[in-house]
């Protein structure tokens, strides 16, 4: 395997557990809907990634749902708007979280095969710290332990797309250049984190979030089907500025392994 890389630091939701990134997805539509707002699962989907507060806050401030919002209650969303949705979303998802930590397929033996190859492990997330407390012992449990984790609540609530809490695993695992570093996610805002990082940036798509398809829902489709829709999701992640993008998480190693 190529000396360029000595870490590899992966998204949690959508990447590495929680094929198809529904725990989140769940809670958000439950909590609008608390508030009188039906939003659409595209809708739901498209800031994911972001710290859940300010994801919340992005929701709220898309066109349609804020004119929903507006004719609901009778003034524009504001931010006590937000803090009173979060507060429905956040026990919500920590409610069903320790249901949704299951590695996804092919996931534990690419990370064997990098820490075999000498790679370390790191990890950032949308989540909070209390939401991590739920996931992080669940996924050990599961098989998937990765050498470092950090939320936004240890860089100072700066979540994606900021890039601090990739500086941070950079620090804690010693890695000597960003250049030496990859960044694997299931989401858009996963590629502007790592982008804003200047580290190798990679999408993965099947079971994400941006394909947005329980593993089911994916299987069921026919092999054009399939095509189609992981074409949709590439060209997003290239859009987006992703270095590469792989359909599995099985083909991680060998992508790794060929970068110079």
């Amino acid at each position: 395997m190529t000396n360029r890389f000595e870490a590899v630091i992966f998204d949690w939701a959508g990447t590495t557990v929680d094929y198809g990134c529904f725990a989140p997805v769940r809670a958000f539509q439950e909590a609008f809907r608390e508030f009188g707002i039906d939003p659409t699962m595209a809708e739901t989907r498209k800031p994911m990634g972001m710290l859940k507060h300010d994801h919340i806050n992005t929701m709220l401030h898309m066109e349609r749902i804020a004119r929903a919002w507006e004719d609901e209650h009778g003034h524009a969303p504001t931010d006590k708007d937000v803090d009173d949705v979060y507060a429905h979303f956040e026990p919500k998802l920590l409610s069903i979280l320790d249901g949704y930590t299951d590695p996804k397929p092919g996931v534990l033996d690419a990370v064997a095969a990098l820490r075999e190859a000498g790679l370390k492990i790191g990890s950032t997330t949308g989540y909070t710290d209390k939401m991590m407390d739920i996931v992080v012992p669940k996924a050990k449990e599961n098989g998937y332990a990765p050498d470092f984790w950090i939320s936004p609540d240890g860089t100072n609530g700066f979540g994606r797309p900021y890039p601090y809490m990739i500086f941070r695993n950079l620090e804690k695992l010693g890695v000597s250049s960003v250049h030496a570093a990859a960044k694997v996610g299931d989401t858009l805002s996963d590629i502007r984190e790592g982008k804003n990082a200047g580290v190798f940036t990679i999408g993965v798509v099947e079971g994400s979030s941006q394909l947005a398809l329980s593993q089911e829902e994916f299987e069921a489709l026919s092999e054009a089907e399939k095509a189609e829709a992981r074409a949709k999701a590439k060209a997003a992640f290239t859009e987006a500025g992703a270095d590469a993008v792989i359909n599995t998480m099985a083909e991680l190693p060998t992508l790794i392994a060929q970068i110079a």
